[in-house]
């Protein structure tokens, strides 16, 4: 007689082999929105950063035009000087990093707001930006 395995020993390690599988893929996604916000909340730190700068040796912050919200990639007055590159969403242009300048006086901003949409959970003092979740402000 010939040792072999049996149907139900086959369909257990499949079973088995499938869990394992779908926690491992669970996990991988888990891991994978967790570092593009871990990369987002470091540009905006970046982007920030670049901004203090520019305010230490100008005395004001970038202007928006009118205002309003502008995506980052606008802030051509920050290239080379205080950043080497505006940074971008993880995940491509349909979330850009969105940038306002506030507390306008006599012409020149005395502030501004920084938001990011994070797939994560978000906490932040600055999220006027519709949607997003996340962000940083100066005052």
């Amino acid at each position: 007689m010939k040792k072999a395995f049996t149907m139900i020993e086959i369909l257990i390690s499949i079973a088995i082999i499938s869990v394992l599988t779908a926690v491992g893929i669970v996990s991988y996604v888990s891991i994978n929105k967790n570092a593009r916000d871990a990369k987002r909340r470091g540009d905006i730190e970046q982007i920030r950063t670049a901004l203090e700068f520019y305010r230490t040796d100008n005395g004001y912050y970038p202007s928006t035009g009118n205002g309003s919200f502008t995506d980052v990639s606008g802030l051509t007055g920050l290239l080379s000087t205080y950043i080497p590159s505006i940074p971008s969403d993880p995940k491509g242009a349909t979330n850009p990093y969105m940038y306002q300048a506030k507390n306008i006086s006599s012409g020149q901003y005395y502030g501004y707001c920084l938001s990011a949409l994070v797939e994560g959970t978000g906490s932040t003092s600055c999220t006027a930006y519709t949607g997003y979740n996340y962000g940083t402000k100066n005052p």
